[in-house]
């Protein structure tokens, strides 16, 4: 019998209502939280909603898997009776890991410019910009809990640490949305602040739609799980590496980078291993190389050394093709009608991302690799990154919907589950809104 979606719901009765921010105190009872996620159309960016606030407002924000902390427009209409800034020496300060002070250069303190606050420096990875002046704040934070099985209440959180930025920070995020959320490797970030507070262990699992119509997933703490079909079983494990730079728009370099890397060592097409410098698979003295998961990119990117063996090594195993004409930002395309389907997408040859051993691999199936880019046309979902990249390799959004993700900061290791449409499955089919 056909697998449904039934069998795949992740929460048997998980209710979740983006509107209504039911509140529930903190709890020890409290063993997991989860955070919806679709796809916008438009920037291609994933969008989820949290509670911020008293009284508590609905915010969009954007992921950026990376990001070092929370960052929201504070300049535009943020309104709170909860709202405090974090001063100079406290221990929100010290948390967040800075030790830049400053007061307020307009004449009057308000929300996002304090007398004697500390700063950091957010990102918005979409327009690559840096802001240097953002303001550490705490608030009331609200998301939802559940205990695995059964929908829970929006939990509480009354002083969750967060950045305030000024409205040109949002320049490029889609319509509606406030700011980003950090799911990096950092004290302040979403997931190590959760982690921290509800005594969760340190890992987090992202699962990203391939439909704007449908919600993925996040998780965070024991709440990653399956009835019937537990996919998290068959994870592969692969460790993630420590940039020991920065590697944000403008690199620091004297602290390691909140992003997350993992150490390919090789690429192979169709199964066949290509000819790669070695020499840009690694991470270099000055933080360059090597290779980044990101949602700050819509598509995989590819150094255009790397970028040139690859596409080359694709076509000639997809030779019984027809090439078009490239659209952009792609340059390999090919007639829809000249490729067959399979239950993993497109029948093209696969891309392998070999890691630690030549038997631990990321294999990107057709769903994964090809683009439908009108009704006729199909283009190879990669991006020629260019000569003088900061990672020689960026595994983009497009590669990672439908793949299963746990991140184990803790144990500082990646688990991936290659596509889910083997399991007859997507991150769609997890079910926020009926009970089964």
């Amino acid at each position: 019998m056909a697998f449904t979606s039934y069998h795949f719901i992740l929460f048997c009765t998980l209710l979740l209502s983006l509107s209504c921010y039911c509140i529930g105190q903190n709890s020890p009872q409290t063993k997991a939280l989860i955070l919806p996620v679709k796809k916008d159309s438009t920037t291609l960016q994933y969008i989820t909603q949290i509670g911020q606030r008293t009284p508590l407002v609905p915010i969009k924000l954007t992921i950026h898997l990376g990001g070092q902390t929370l960052w929201v427009d504070c300049e535009n209409g943020y309104v709170s009776s909860t709202y405090r800034p974090a001063l100079c020496g406290s221990t929100q300060c010290t948390i967040a890991k800075v030790n830049t002070c400053g007061n307020c250069s307009t004449s009057a303190p308000k929300i996002g410019c304090n007398n004697n606050a500390c700063y950091n420096t957010p990102e918005n990875p979409f327009i690559k910009t840096l802001y240097s002046g953002g303001e550490i704040n705490e608030d009331v934070l609200s998301i939802q809990s559940t205990d695995g099985s059964n929908p829970g209440k929006f939990v509480k959180i009354p002083s969750f640490i967060f950045t305030c930025v000024p409205t040109f920070l949002t320049e490029g995020l889609a319509s509606g949305v406030k700011g980003t959320v950090g799911l990096g490797r950092h004290q302040i970030a979403l997931p190590s602040q959760l982690a921290e507070i509800f005594s969760f262990p340190r890992n987090f699992a992202v699962c990203l739609s391939s439909s704007t119509q449908s919600s993925g997933v996040i998780f965070f703490g024991d709440g990653m799980m399956l009835p019937k079909v537990d996919v998290s079983k068959d994870l592969i494990f692969t460790p993630l590496i420590t940039n020991p730079f920065g590697t944000g728009s403008v690199p620091f370099l004297n602290e390691p980078s909140s992003e997350y890397f993992i150490g390919v060592k090789s690429i192979r097409v169709n199964g066949k291993t290509v000819t790669i410098n070695k020499k840009l698979l690694g991470i270099d003295k000055n933080g360059n190389g090597g290779t980044k998961i990101s949602t700050g990119s819509p598509y995989s990117m590819l150094e255009s050394s790397i970028y040139d063996v690859v596409t080359k090594a694709f076509i000639d195993e997809l030779s019984n093709a027809t090439r078009v004409a490239a659209v952009a930002p792609f340059e390999t395309c090919f007639s829809s009608k000249s490729v067959g389907s399979t239950r993993v997408g497109p029948a093209v040859p696969t891309i392998d991302l070999v890691l630690q051993t030549t038997r631990v691999y990321w294999r990107i199936f057709g769903a994964n690799s090809m683009v439908k880019v009108s009704q006729d046309v199909i283009c190879l979902g990669f991006v020629n990154g260019g000569i003088k990249r900061t990672a020689s390799i960026v595994i983009g959004g497009y590669q990672l919907e439908d793949n299963l993700l746990h991140f184990d900061l803790a144990r500082s290791t990646l688990g991936f589950s290659s596509s889910l449409l083997f399991h007859q499955t997507t991150c769609a089919n997890f079910n926020f809104t009926t009970k089964a």
